[in-house]
């Protein structure tokens, strides 16, 4: 226990160094054009949009590529930061805290009466757990299609805890669907609404927006995102969910420039108006009862990442986003991608490049292994793909080789083709229909493109080559 609160302080007594206490150098944004404009040419992205704040200044913020019409991307370019949302929804709930309306240490059922879980360790989670995911919480994968907050979290009905309240950190997006709905139970404004009034319009967002649902994302008129397969890059449609306070906020690189901005200058606007006290600021940015590396609404860096950095990473199904605060610099990056890749975290690795620059050092432009993984799955494919069709070809040669042997025996020897059948059509059947969820397997194609085309031609060369062998089996025995 010892051990841990020493940690704990050390993290702490680094995090919170004044900025700009350790000298940076000064900073070259041609160096940050090449290596951003290398890193998405390199990895086939679609696009990117940056900004670079120091001291609570915009220094630089620039657009790369272009969007799903074709049209040049710039940092006043809308995307959706995804889960890059909860640090916001953390704010508006210490914005209340702030104001005497909510205490971070009451249980949530104090202000949630109507809140079920099929488990009485609910009434033990309080406010702080929600906010550093130490609730027990469960993060399903798929869930109930709602169209409201309230719909949302009434989900909650049947679920179990999965650890006591505050004994362990387990990431959930369902902690920040309760914590959107207690600021409208307690504000008596629809979450959207009160991000807009207290938070975006203060800090001048002007081009930021909350949604509640991802199938509102065309009414606004946001150009679709993309997903990249064999190192090029297709536009998507966006997965339908609600996801009101986990990832909702969809915003430009120019409007989060100014959100950082407001970070690195103790939680004052441009107008130096504090829009959060400096002990909840701080606190949001410290470990947590249960949990070393997530504060109320941040993530914090582990001890080997140097220089050590407050954030918060953010996907969906077709955009990508990185918020970096640099304590010991003063810098603060945010990375904006309109695009998703299942197996890399493009946006942590352009933030990170970055951040390397601001520190005086040549970032190092890796090999893209996204591509890699794909390319990889793409000659499996081909090689499954080839040695199926021979298999077909030779299908009534197989059934009659085996005519002599009993049904028992035949039909054993199909199992080997039968099992992924029988696995990938639930994947691709099944799953989708599944608590009433909104999900196709469009959506699932997009999740993981090269993934699932191997999966498809696996599915179908197993299928039919299990019908034809059972086909020639009696069409040799008759």
């Amino acid at each position: 226990m010892c051990k841990k609160i020493g940690l704990i302080l050390v993290i702490m007594n680094f995090l919170f160094v004044p900025v700009s206490t350790q000298a940076a150098p000064s900073l070259d944004t041609a160096d940050v054009d090449e290596y951003v404009s290398n890193y998405i040419e390199k990895n086939g992205l679609p696009g990117a949009a940056i900004v670079i704040v120091k001291d609570g200044k915009v220094i630089y913020e620039k657009g790369y590529g272009h969007d799903s019409e074709g049209n040049p991307l710039t940092a006043k370019s809308k995307m959706g930061i995804a889960s890059g949302t909860k640090p916001f929804t953390a704010f508006a709930v210490l914005q209340l805290v702030d104001e005497g309306k909510i205490k971070l240490d009451d249980p949530i059922v104090q202000y949630l009466p109507e809140l079920t879980f099929d488990d009485e360790r609910w009434k033990q989670i309080t406010v702080r757990q929600l906010l550093s995911h130490t609730s027990g919480v469960p993060n399903p994968t798929i869930v109930a299609q709602a169209n409201t907050l309230k719909e949302g979290v009434e989900r909650f009905h049947d679920w179990k805890l999965q650890s006591d309240p505050g004994k362990q950190y387990a990431y959930s997006n369902a902690n920040y669907w309760t914590l959107a709905f207690l600021v409208e139970k307690i504000s008596g404004m629809t979450f959207n609404d009160y991000l807009n009034q207290n938070v975006f319009l203060p800090i001048g967002m002007n081009d930021s927006i909350s949604l509640v649902n991802s199938e509102d994302i065309e009414e606004y008129g946001i150009s679709r995102g993309f997903v990249t397969l064999y190192g090029n890059a297709i536009p998507w449609t966006e997965l339908e969910k609600m996801f009101s306070g986990s990832g909702s906020i969809f915003t430009t690189a120019s409007d989060m420039g100014k959100w950082l901005s407001m970070h690195t200058s103790e939680g004052k606007n441009e107008n130096g108006e504090p829009l959060l006290s400096q002990k909840l600021l701080k606190a949001s940015y410290s470990p947590q009862p249960g949990s070393e590396k997530y504060g109320l609404g941040w993530s914090i860096s582990s001890p080997n990442i140097k220089p050590a950095r407050i954030s918060h990473s953010g996907s969906i199904s077709t955009f990508q986003s990185q918020q970096d605060i640099v304590p010991s610099s003063g810098y603060a990056v945010a990375v904006l991608l309109n695009s998703f890749t299942t197996t890399f975290e493009h946006s942590y690795e352009i933030s990170s490049g970055i951040i390397q620059l601001t520190e005086g050092y040549a970032p190092e432009l890796k090999a893209p292994t996204p591509k890699i993984i794909d390319y990889s799955l793409g000659v499996l494919t081909l090689v499954y793909l080839f040695l199926g069709i021979r298999g077909i070809l030779r299908s009534k040669k197989w059934s009659e080789k085996r005519k002599k042997n009993g049904a028992w025996r035949f039909y054993f020897r199909l199992i080997p083709q039968l099992i992924p059948v029988v696995g990938i059509g639930w994947l691709l059947f099944i799953v989708p229909t599944l608590k009433n969820n909104s999900s196709t397997i469009i959506d699932a194609f997009g999740l993981f493109p090269s993934g699932m085309i191997f999966l498809v031609i696996t599915f179908i060369i197993g299928l039919v080559l299990t019908i034809l062998r059972i086909y020639y089996r009696f069409k040799v025995i008759d």
